[in-house]
């Protein structure tokens, strides 16, 4: 699938991204701390960025995401996309041979193997370290609210995954409960207040088609075997 080693931590996807191995084995999940035990699997290194969601655009001729007319492929090229539905992620991933990542998966990949609160560990969030309402008085002001995918390197998962705490909500390929009429999503965006929006265990739900100013997403792939 990758023609590169199987011992490589880092990979170049197909699309271009770099993503980081999760390697297999045991993690601490929900917030009960029950242990579940996953295979390996890469996750993009950051959130998708409207750079290349373009070239998707481009390639595909998909309809553009919610507020994607306010995008600014100079200065706004890596920030997260954001108003994409579920199904606009699940295509996006599928069409570069990846796909979106389970809950479980997503969480592990946030909070590593020793039941942190968050990804970089169990202290409170601050500005430092994650884009978030951090004094309850954000509003959407165009793509220059969201941060660069590359901006808080101190807020960076145990593997190495940036911005999994705040910035956008991100889509996974979860049924939020049995009805599987909804999605979960996780990790909080730049609205989520520090008490209930940012902890690694936290799950939100949306509707498939729902494209809000607040949700993106990142892609996964399966390690070799």
């Amino acid at each position: 699938m990758f023609n590169q080693p199987k011992d490589l931590r880092e990979i170049i996807a197909k699309d271009g991204v770099p993503m980081l191995l999760v390697p297999a084995g045991e993690f601490v999940y929900g917030d009960d701390n029950h242990r579940l035990w996953l295979p390996a699997f890469y996750m993009d290194k950051y959130e998708l960025t409207t750079v290349r969601y373009a070239k998707f655009l481009h390639a595909t001729g998909r309809e553009q995401p919610y507020k994607w007319n306010e995008v600014n492929q100079v200065t706004d090229r890596e920030r997260p996309v954001i108003g994409v539905s579920w199904y606009d992620a699940d295509a996006y991933c599928r069409y570069y041979g990846k796909r979106l990542p389970t809950e479980q998966e997503w969480e592990k990949a946030a909070r590593g193997t020793d039941g942190r609160e968050y990804p970089w560990a169990n202290e409170e969030p601050n500005p430092s370290r994650a884009s978030y309402n951090w004094d309850g008085k954000r509003q959407w002001q165009g793509y220059s609210t969201l941060a660069w995918v590359k901006n808080y390197e101190s807020g960076k998962s145990p593997y190495g995954i940036y911005n999994m705490a705040g910035n956008v909500w991100e889509w996974t390929s979860s049924d939020s409960d049995k009805s599987g009429k909804s999605k979960v999503v996780r990790g909080g965006s730049w609205l989520s207040d520090v008490v209930s929006g940012l902890r690694s265990t936290n799950r939100n739900w949306k509707l498939p088609p729902t494209r809000g100013y607040d949700v993106g997403f990142r892609c996964v792939q399966d390690a070799p075997k």
